[in-house]
């Protein structure tokens, strides 16, 4: 699979045609987990100006996950013997995924933000190894997944996840740890080598000591101690005072204001629009986008909405560019199907995510997923091939009636051509369909199959209420999801 041309020349302009169901789709698609044939079907004809505002506001409003009992569980409140220990985080962790897996498919815009953020601010669990910390985490992503930029920047830095991670609960005065320092305006703000240099990076570590925990390191929440921050004066981007925690942050955004506004900017257009931010036609969208973060003092939702509501976006370049994440193979095809599914099925989808490269809350690197390509190699595709497999046998064992609804669903209860029928069900699950006539014909074979040696075709007496044709809509399922059209969204 060749990486794709950026050749969009979209504007940033509002998008004012009616959306018919592939721009829908394509929408959902972006800005969520997709959706189903009812949700594609409601979207079609409204204005994109509309339907945005609609999902944006639901996202700014939808209810963050509820904090467990377990929020603020130090290792004291656990089992003095190791395996129920071990049992009791294990199962909490579950609980957890369990949650925040649902709101990915649930909350569309918000917790695909939020699922954004972790790659962005990242951590790893596997370094910090504490519940507690990860629900705090988890809460701050979803509050500040669409509200201002800033407050964000400084909440997550002070997350005893993060602190722990980026080693800034071992930052004090008498020995600075300058990890988070580098972070902060390497990865989270300003981009590699930007706006900053090795003396700022110095300086601002010096100032973000005193957040340390020489206790029970592991669980124990992180806070400020005074005796452990250096009081003396600090000179960062060229200002000279006796800098703390919030300093840095107000220093940052009055000097850099520019630079992250660009580089954050960019970080969505690749992540919503199109991977190849270089192309010139990206450039204009890209400043116009860091052009409505400024103007909106850092909040994020206008900037969204305003790519979201684009020409630019909605451009058929832009469809079908970017290669599916492992949690989208899966949760896509949840949506999209409509199947019935139940707690285990999302967790079934993380841990399956987790085996080909995405291990939720757990990166590779303080750098993050790289996506796309990245999820792309032999090993990887294969991974992609078998999960599916696995979950459309579990979900034909569970429910073969669902797979009839889902034909009846694509191209409607009366159509009797096994054709329509078939092209239906290929277009709904690829954002382009299938490549060539050729490609359409093999999986149109496959679809026709279970009935080809009846005479039923060549008699018209063929339709979606007779008692194969959930089989044939599995069996093209199958054949499809080894397409890489498939891997696409």
């Amino acid at each position: 699979m060749q990486p794709f041309v950026n050749c969009n020349t979209g504007s940033l302009a509002p998008y004012t045609t009616p959306l018919d169901a592939s721009k829908v789709r394509h929408l959902y698609r972006r800005l969520g987990f997709s959706a189903s044939v009812d949700v594609i079907n409601q979207g079609v004809g409204q204005s994109a100006n509309a339907l945005v505002d609609t999902l944006v506001g639901q996202a700014v409003n939808a209810p963050v996950i509820p904090p467990p009992a377990w929020s603020e569980w130090t290792n004291a409140n656990y089992p003095e013997d190791d395996d129920l220990r071990r049992q009791l985080r294990r199962a909490q962790r579950e609980e957890l995924y369990t949650a925040y897996g649902n709101a990915l498919l649930n909350n569309n815009l918000r917790d695909r933000m939020s699922f954004f953020w972790s790659n962005h601010f990242v951590t790893e669990y596997g370094v910090y190894d504490c519940n507690s910390f990860l629900y705090e985490y988890v809460n701050c992503l979803q509050r500040n997944a669409l509200g201002n930029f800033k407050t964000f920047v400084s909440e997550i830095g002070l997350t005893s996840a993060m602190l722990r991670y980026l080693d800034g609960a071992f930052n004090n005065r008498n020995r600075p740890n300058e990890n988070y320092a580098r972070e902060l305006y390497e990865l989270f703000t300003l981009g590699e080598g930007v706006g900053y240099t090795e003396e700022d990076i110095i300086e601002a570590a010096r100032a973000l000591t005193g957040y340390v925990n020489r206790g029970e390191v592991g669980c124990t929440k992180i806070t400020f101690n005074p005796e452990r921050h250096d009081t003396d004066p600090k000179t960062i981007m060229g200002q000279t005072g006796n800098w703390g925690y919030e300093d840095v942050i107000d220093i940052l955004f009055d000097q850099r204001a520019d630079q992250i506004a660009f580089y954050i900017s960019k970080k969505l257009y690749m992540f919503f629009v199109h991977p190849d931010a270089l192309a010139a036609e990206a450039q204009p969208i890209i400043n116009g986008m860091a052009a409505t973060f400024l103007a909106n003092n850092f909040e994020i939702a206008p900037v969204l909405a305003e790519l979201l509501k684009s020409e630019h976006f909605f451009d058929d370049t832009a469809i079908g560019v970017i290669i599916k994440s492992p949690l989208d193979l899966y949760l896509n095809f949840i949506k999209e199907s409509n199947f019935a599914y139940t707690d285990g099925t999302v967790v079934n989808a993380i841990d399956a995510a987790s085996m080909i490269g995405q291990e939720v809350f757990d990166p590779v690197d303080v750098a993050g997923w790289q996506r796309d390509r990245q999820w792309i190699n032999t090993n990887y595709i294969i991974g992609r091939w078998l999960t599916m497999e696995v979950f459309l046998e579990q979900f034909f064992a569970a429910n073969t009636e669902q797979f009839r609804q889902l034909g009846i669903a694509a191209a409607g209860a009366a159509e009797s051509d096994p054709n329509v029928v078939a092209r239906a069900i290929i277009d709904k699950f690829l954002p382009k369909g299938l490549l060539t006539d050729a490609d359409y014909e093999r999986a149109i074979v496959v679809f026709r199959e279970p009935y080809e040696d009846n005479n039923i075709y060549e008699t018209g007496s063929w339709n979606m209420m007779l008692e194969d044709t959930p089989s044939q809509v599995y069996l093209l399922l199958l054949h499809l999801v080894r397409e890489p059209e498939f891997q696409l969204k």
